[in-house]
């Protein structure tokens, strides 16, 4: 028989071969995860901050998944979220999870370069516009009418005459769920008919609005003012938070308090983020309608973790949430912020 011997190898040698071993697995691992980005309107934005929490949460339960947040970081800049979409894209995310600003301009300037890369698309809050839904896979949010008839429905328990004004307070003119929201409610208001209100119905729209804040908190807070100075206010339903997310908006409602307990003032919105709880609970707003963003972020993650790991398409086309109400008396116990 023939003994081969065989250096040992050395401790220092041993050393090297577990650092490149690790070394590959950390490399292969990178390059195992799979970026999901999460892009609100606004960036700066409590309501998507929690969506994008909610596909964080996801990820801590799937250790390949990476959760990227991103968005317009003043107000609804319809150009911005189109630069943000795209630069993502050309860096390489697996998914994108968007609520949509301007429908048609997002896909020309970056929607269509994600499809032809293979990247899965997922709505959520905004939905494209139906001639564009091509370009997303389903749509994860709150059903948009239906949640502008809520807040339509919840005007009416504050009616005082006849012929009662309101002014509707929205973001963006193309922004597709907040048009969704000012139909819901003309429905309400209006036994129906999806169309402006005219001078015939008991319920009837102020001359100037709605008015449109394109996000822009200052120019929404002073537009609500402006209502809320009024002789004789109509009454206010915002299809977004907008001046309610005003750091000022405490501050510039308090002489106002008496008016709104005496509802001589109504203050109607949707969302029910912490800071217009705050503000509901010391009387500054009447109600709120508010959705659920977190899990909107939760199962958008999900969705897109199906398409890109599992090869499992969405189901449905649209995943909708529900919605709840809060008033002065409940605040502590109608929703959950996360």
């Amino acid at each position: 028989m023939i003994l081969q011997y065989r250096k040992p190898i050395s401790r220092y040698g041993t050393q090297i071969i577990v650092a490149v071993v690790l070394s590959f697995l950390c490399v292969s691992y990178s390059f195992a995860a799979v970026k999901i980005a999460v892009v609100g309107k606004t960036k700066n934005d409590s309501f998507y901050e929690q969506s994008y929490r909610g596909c964080v949460q996801f990820a801590q339960q799937h250790r390949d998944i990476e959760c990227i947040y991103d968005g317009a970081d003043d107000y609804q800049d319809v150009r911005t979220q189109v630069l943000i979409v795209d630069d993502l894209v050309k860096k390489g995310i697996d998914g994108l999870l968007i609520s949509t600003t301007d429908s048609k301009f997002l896909v020309e300037g970056a929607l269509k370069a994600a499809k032809r890369q293979g990247i899965p698309v997922i709505t959520f809050d905004s939905d494209l516009l139906s001639e564009h839904q091509s370009y997303r896979l389903a749509y994860v949010g709150t059903n948009n009418f239906d949640f502008g008839k809520a807040l339509g429905e919840v005007a009416k328990k504050y009616r005082t005459n006849e012929s009662q004004v309101f002014c509707i307070q929205s973001g963006h003119q193309t922004t597709p769920n907040l048009n969704e929201r000012i139909d819901g409610v003309r429905h309400s208001l209006n036994s129906g008919a999806r169309v402006p209100l005219d001078k015939g119905n008991t319920w009837k729209e102020y001359e100037r609005c709605p008015f449109y804040t394109m996000g822009r908190r200052e120019d929404a807070l002073n537009q609500l003012l402006a209502m809320v100075r009024a002789a004789n206010p109509p009454i206010f339903i915002a299809v977004a938070g907008f001046a309610q997310f005003n750091p000022r908006y405490i501050e510039m409602l308090r002489p106002y308090q008496d008016k709104i307990k005496n509802r001589q003032a109504v203050i109607i919105s949707a969302d029910t983020e912490q800071v217009q709880l705050n503000a509901l609970r010391q009387g500054l707003a009447t109600e709120n309608v508010g959705q659920n963003p977190f899990q909107m972020g939760v199962m958008g993650a999900q969705l897109l973790y199906d398409v890109i790991i599992n090869k499992k398409m969405p189901d449905k086309d649209s995943y909708f949430l529900d919605f709840h109400y809060c008033q002065q008396a409940n605040t502590q116990t109608c929703t959950v912020n996360h």
